[in-house]
């Protein structure tokens, strides 16, 4: 037969669609909760040579909220990267056997049923967003009255006494909250909404600086905004004494510019500033002053015969725990005090689980992250793009202060490690990032592309 005759188009080529991978994801959510009610069983055995009476209960509980969560993703988001949710409910179920762990050192202290109120809480909020929340586009509509409500939230706080040395929750009661942890959310949305609408602007260099040609900043009109983050960010340091906060906030800002404009330059001055600024309060606040001593001498209050700090604690039983860990429920981080299920919750981990097991939580956390890029690289409209690879940021950020902070790495910043750590507010804003994740991979995943050409 004749071929084609010249001047006819060629056949479309058809498009495809990534594979739903909806049985992956429930594959997965049994290995997840399998092995948190195995973490849980082995600690009441270490602890008391026994089962703990509750395990069928905490398994039978985390189940049923990983089962309903993939319900509304199979529902709402059958296109959803299959990854997410299961790390997410594996880190979930980690952390509720580590402060349980905890728990058994503190029988007049229990802080892990309000821990699993809280996780149910946040797959609630989980599930009513991936259900209502039909497409991520909405959220830009939003702008400026998220970033109103981010900067209430963060006020709030300094009008309520300070609780270990930061200003950062509002107790009222028996009840507490920490206001910081929702802003981080609507700062995203923000921040991915305005560089969307403006990158343009922000790509385009002004006035050379002096007589350094290469040297080129924005016109005066677009650098204004990144001077009011870089003022907010310390103003919120100074008021409220927390470095976490602060360098999370700045640093969120400084990625989605990088990657709104291509531009290098920005990371440099968005490290310059944050550099200076964390340099200025760092020797000006005392609190903040305080925890840079004990970074730079971990050890000086054992030199003066107070007794490790809780810094040194911390490192004494990553020490410990060496390459495969003591075990589950035999280890001693409990002496780190106060902040041992939250803060320092890592420790724990790093005593009881070693550095093998510490070296698969950074790799949950690292897959969680990249999954995140990899939706947001995958959409076309850039507002997606932007919250997406803020969100995967935010989390990024987390990580690395904390654990950076209980490994004498970078001074403490008293934050919560994501999912692992004692926290309401936290465990229920990650549970917000991650439904918001799902979406956007949903979004991402569901887009069709061409199918690759078949060999003549």
């Amino acid at each position: 037969m004749a071929g084609t005759s010249a001047g006819t188009a060629p056949p479309a080529v058809p498009a495809v669609r990534v594979p739903r991978r909806r049985g992956t994801e429930l594959t997965l959510l049994v290995v997840a909760v399998l092995l948190s009610v195995y973490g849980y069983c082995a600690v009441g055995l270490a602890k008391n040579d026994t089962v703990p009476p509750g395990a069928a209960g905490y398994g039978a509980g985390l189940g049923v909220l990983a089962l309903v969560a993939h319900l509304a993703v199979r529902l709402r988001a059958p296109y959803a990267d299959p990854l997410l949710l299961p790390i997410a409910v594996l880190l979930n179920g980690l952390g509720l056997v580590l402060i349980y762990r905890l728990d058994l050192e503190t029988p007049h202290d229990e802080a892990a049923p309000a821990q699993l109120i809280w996780s149910t809480a946040g797959v609630g909020l989980f599930i009513a967003a991936v259900l209502f929340l039909r497409d991520h586009r909405v959220l830009q509509r939003y702008a400026y009255l998220s970033v109103v409500t981010a900067l209430v939230l963060m006020i709030v706080p300094i009008f309520f006494p300070a609780v270990n040395g930061a200003r950062i929750w509002i107790r009222i009661g028996g009840f507490s909250i920490q206001p910081g942890e929702f802003a981080k959310i609507l700062l995203a949305v923000f921040f991915a909404s305005y560089l969307a609408a403006n990158r343009n602007a922000l790509a385009y260099t002004g006035r050379t600086l002096w007589r350094f040609k290469r040297l080129q900043l924005p016109t005066g009109r677009v650098l204004g905004p990144i001077v009011a983050i870089w003022l907010l960010s310390v103003g919120v340091l100074v008021l409220e004494r927390d470095l976490g906060t602060s360098l999370l906030f700045f640093g969120l800002f400084v990625i989605l510019l990088y990657v709104a404009t291509g531009r290098i330059g920005w990371i440099a001055v968005g490290l310059l500033l944050a550099a200076l600024g964390a340099f200025a309060v760092g020797s000006l606040e005392p609190h903040v002053h305080s925890r840079v001593e004990d970074w730079l001498h971990p050890f000086a209050s054992i030199d003066a015969g107070r007794g490790p700090n809780q810094l040194a604690q911390s490192l004494f039983a990553f020490a410990a725990g060496g390459m495969l860990g003591t075990g589950l429920g035999l280890g001693h981080s409990i002496l780190i005090g106060f902040a041992a299920k939250s803060d320092f919750i890592l420790a724990t981990a790093g005593e009881e689980l070693g550095l093998s097991g510490l070296c698969a939580i950074f790799l949950l956390y690292a897959l969680l992250v990249e999954r995140g890029f990899r939706a947001g690289l995958a959409l076309r409209d850039t507002f997606g793009r932007l919250l997406a690879i803020g969100l995967a940021s935010i989390l990024a950020l987390q990580v690395f202060v904390i654990a950076g902070g209980v490994m004498g790495l970078i001074p403490l910043t008293g934050m919560a490690m994501p999912f692992l750590a004692q926290g309401g507010s936290s465990v229920v804003t990650n549970w917000i990032m991650v439904a918001l994740l799902i979406r956007v991979s949903d979004s991402a995943r569901s887009q069709p592309v061409p199918a690759p050409a078949e060999a003549e």
